[in-house]
Order: structure tokens, then C-alpha cells, then sequence
């Protein structure tokens, strides 16, 4: 039981490293970065953890992605830092707002878990291909529906707004990405574990 608990949190202190490498190479790479398609890619380590080590351990990574998500909001200063920091003030209000944590947290724990209950219908390059998509679609559709509810007055976003901005070119590339990623690392994971 012991070493069994301790696997665990190697395996989760693995691919919180993952992850944390992810965001800074990618914090590096999008300052450079010529192009205007900026697509997230911190999510893919999570719904990889999600479908191989299960739903648990992949809402625990889904929280880590929050958190990171929190934490370089709150360092960093951006126009959009408030939508993931109470503790960076809304220009409208000038005081932060506590909505902001239920969008750094609450769909990227959503993505350590759908993706491990997709999988289990199909445990094929296709269910890991539609794991990868379902748990790009909840992070895009959460994060962009909870900005529009608690901040559309701030941002002065309508619905048809609020629309278009879930069906971008970025979207369409993180979903693309976190397909092909998802359907080649996570048959090869299944073939080590085994």
C-alpha cells in the first residue's frame, strides 16, 4: 500500500514537472512567437494523466493547471489577468473579483475528469482522439463561458461575441494539437504500464 502511494505521487509529481516546463517553454516561445495563433497546451498533460491514471488523479493535475493558471495571472500583469486573479483589480471596479478563481480552477479540474469517462467507451486511438477533444472543448467553452458570465459587462462582449471567440483559429489549433498528442502518447503509456 505504501509504495503503491508513493508510485502515485512520483507519477503526479512527474507530470506536474511536465507541466510546469510546458508553461514556461511556452511563455519563452509565445514571446517570440510571430504569429498571432497562441494555443494552449497545458491541458494536454492533464487529460493524458486523466485517461492513464484516472479521474482522481487527473482532477488533482486539472487543480495544478488552475493553479499555475492563478499563480501567472497574479505575477504576470496582463490586460486579461483579472479573469484568472482575485488579486489583480478589474478595471471597471478596481477590486479584484472572487469569479475569478472559479475560472482558473474549476474547468481545468472538469479536464482531468471527462476525459477518463470518455476513454472507458472507447479505449481505441479514436476514444483517445475524442478524450483529447472532449477535455480541449471543456476547457475552452468553461473558461470563455464563465469570462462572458461574470465579466461581459466589463469586457463589453455580447453573446455573438462570446460565440466566435470559442470558434477561433487558436481554439481550433489547441484542439488539433491535444488530438494528435493525446492519440500517440497515450497508447504507447498503456503499452509501458502493461
Amino acid at each position: 500500500m505504501r509504495k503503491s502511494k508513493s508510485n502515485d505521487i512520483a507519477i503526479i509529481a512527474i507530470f506536474i514537472a511536465i507541466m510546469i516546463v510546458i508553461q514556461f517553454l511556452s511563455q519563452i516561445i509565445y514571446s517570440f512567437w510571430p504569429v498571432p495563433i497562441k494555443p494552449t497546451l497545458l491541458h494536454i498533460p492533464v487529460i493524458i494523466a486523466s485517461i492513464i491514471l484516472g479521474w482522481r488523479k487527473g482532477a488533482i493535475l486539472g487543480f495544478v493547471m488552475g493553479l499555475i493558471s492563478f499563480i501567472n495571472a497574479t505575477i504576470v500583469t496582463s490586460p486579461s489577468s483579472f479573469l484568472f486573479s482575485p488579486l489583480q483589480p478589474n478595471p471597471a471596479t478596481q477590486h479584484g473579483s472572487l469569479s475569478a478563481l472559479v475560472i482558473a480552477f474549476l474547468p481545468r479540474i472538469l479536464i482531468g475528469i471527462f476525459p477518463f469517462f470518455i476513454y472507458k467507451i472507447a479505449k481505441n486511438y479514436a476514444g483517445a482522439g475524442l478524450a483529447a477533444f472532449v477535455g480541449t472543448a471543456t476547457n475552452t467553452v468553461l473558461v470563455l463561458g464563465f469570462i462572458y458570465l461574470f465579466f461581459h459587462e466589463t469586457l463589453h462582449q455580447t453573446f455573438g461575441a462570446f460565440i466566435a471567440s470559442i470558434v477561433t483559429v487558436n481554439s481550433l489549433a489547441e484542439v488539433v494539437i491535444a488530438i494528435i498528442l493525446t492519440m500517440a502518447i497515450v497508447p504507447a503509456l498503456e503499452k509501458a504500464i502493461k
